[in-house]
């Protein structure tokens, strides 16, 4: 895979033609945008997910339009099942340009009402998840061969919140640097490595929490922009990251939070 930003074509310098992507979260919300974003940029797509049945009929609605793409049950806190998962990508596809860490999970309760299960639940799929994917990964990109890795984290990992939720918050932070600490082993293997931090964006992952009228109006109120970001929104930042344009970027978190962390 060549990283060349193209002065004469710069849009061509957002395409994906001939990448081969693994997302993981792929059923639904950013990864399932994600991956439809990059298929129609010309990637082959791995979409990966533990709902089954909503994966299958992503890979199936893709292909229909013409793109490659395939469809794995994947639960991302589960150490042996992704070292499965990744080596069968590898016998198959022979090689990994692109992955996007999107599956993740949160249990919002007060710090002192959450139980030791339910934190180490949302540390094993946040964290534990995204280190083991990325590890996989960069296997397969390994030697010489140039990759990209995105993780998402949050808003909530750079800042404390307004809400009781401190087992996602600490997750996602850990992200932040784990980003970081990645970015830097990996440079030199031609490995990039960066993180997008999403503000609140609507999909199945927020609808209960957007539903409570006083919370949705205190995000509007402490965005600049004013409004709640949808996935499209997201979507932009990862395709940036993934693709050549981006190709002098790593260990670099970006946020898309409407102006959010700006106050």
């Amino acid at each position: 895979m060549t990283e060349t930003l193209s002065l004469s074509d710069p849009l061509k310098s957002f395409r994906l033609d001939g990448q081969i992507a693994a997302i993981t979260g792929a059923g639904s919300g950013i990864g399932r945008a994600t991956a439809q974003a990059f298929s129609r940029l010309g990637a082959e797509i791995v979409a990966l997910d533990r709902n089954g049945i909503a994966i299958t009929e992503l890979a199936e609605t893709l292909r229909a339009e013409g793109s490659r793409a395939h469809s794995m049950v994947l639960d991302v806190s589960d150490a042996a099942a992704v070292d499965r998962a990744f080596a069968e990508i590898g016998r198959h596809l022979k090689r990994l340009d692109v992955l996007v860490n999107s599956a993740g999970i949160a249990i919002r309760r007060p710090a002192t009402e959450i139980s030791v299960e339910d934190w180490n639940k949302v540390m094993s799929v946040n964290v534990t998840g995204t280190f083991l994917c990325s590890r996989a990964a960069a296997r397969l990109m390994q030697p010489g061969r140039k990759g990209s890795i995105i993780n998402l984290s949050s808003v909530m990992g750079l800042s404390g919140g307004f809400y009781s939720n401190a087992s996602y918050q600490t997750s996602k932070g850990a992200i932040v640097n784990m980003t970081r600490a990645l970015a830097t082993e990996w440079a030199r293997d031609g490995i990039r490595v960066n993180s997008v931090a999403p503000t609140w964006t609507r999909t199945e992952f927020t609808r209960s929490l957007l539903a409570e009228t006083e919370v949705l109006q205190h995000i509007i109120d402490m965005t600049p922009l004013g409004r709640i970001a949808e996935v499209e929104d997201i979507v932009g930042a990862v395709v940036y990251l993934a693709s050549p344009a981006g190709s002098m970027v790593t260990g670099h978190i970006l946020v898309v939070d409407g102006g959010y962390l700006a106050h």
